[in-house]
């Protein structure tokens, strides 16, 4: 990293992918320490990697300081053009989430209507809400996710990246890791998820940008989570709309990814 440069978008790009990671390996060992001398953390496996997201925090608050600029990006966020861009890119890719699930729930619906004296596939009984495992899920999923993945995905990885490899290139190697810690019936999505980020995040050139979508997605997939909403859009009568909508919603991603490619090599 560069600290000459006092631009927080411009820091932001001098970050060397080795720098970042060597963070990561450092907050990872950390992060054993501390569950290896209080074994308390390890019976919640969200407060069992509070800490090495902490340490990534602060390894990017440390790299980050002393920059301006990011008044000025957050300022853009409430612009028209951006905020409906923000709401609209939210809405298709958390809607295209449901389409795997969707799509095994029709499944398991003809399945049951087939074999009805089978056991579903897919158990959607309502779960008792833990509040501290709630509170610890918004701190880590609704909070630090959005941010550290993007600083981490599109801010460092993608950067280093198109130097490399080139934009389209980038786009695919950075989404693909993104995705791969994801649960597996969401890697699909979290990979679309992550090229529309850096096609974002190479528009506006804000990062501020892709941390709001992250944050809405995250936010509505926790408070659905929490009030047990698959239990309703997923079953009967509603399950073949959860899927049709999803399936619209996976052809609108597309067609936004592909004009917005032509647009950006144009």
């Amino acid at each position: 990293m560069d600290f000459n440069v006092t631009d927080f978008n411009v820091r932001l790009r001098t970050i060397r992918l080795r720098e970042a990671v060597l963070a990561i390996i450092i907050g990872f060992i950390l992060n054993v320490v501390l569950v290896a001398i209080f074994p308390s953390l390890s019976e919640n496996e969200t407060l069992m990697i509070m800490p090495l997201l902490c340490f990534v925090l602060l390894f990017f608050i440390w790299a980050l300081r002393g920059t301006h600029g990011l008044n000025d990006d957050f300022s853009k966020l409430f612009e028209r053009d951006n905020r409906r861009e923000i709401f609209y890119i939210f809405l298709i890719n958390f809607l295209f989430v449901f389409l795997v699930v969707a799509l095994f729930a029709n499944l398991d619906i003809l399945y049951g209507l087939a074999y009805p004296e089978m056991d579903p596939l897919l158990d959607f009984t309502p779960n008792a809400l833990d509040p501290l495992s709630f509170i610890l899920e918004v701190i880590s999923s609704v909070i630090l996710a959005p941010i550290l993945e993007e600083l981490f995905f599109r801010g460092v990885l993608f950067n280093r990246l198109k130097i490399r490899t080139g934009i389209i290139a980038a786009m695919v190697i950075s989404s693909a890791l993104f995705a791969i810690g994801h649960e597996f019936g969401g890697i699909t999505s979290a990979f679309v998820f992550g090229i529309c980020m850096c096609i974002i995040y190479l528009k506006t050139d804000n990062i501020l940008m892709t941390m709001s979508i992250h944050f809405l997605n995250n936010l509505v997939a926790v408070i659905l989570e929490a009030v047990n909403a698959d239990a309703f859009l997923f079953q009967m009568p509603v399950a073949p709309i959860t899927g049709i909508v999803s399936v619209i919603a996976g052809l609108l991603i597309i067609v936004y990814i592909f004009e917005e490619i032509k647009r950006l090599r144009a």
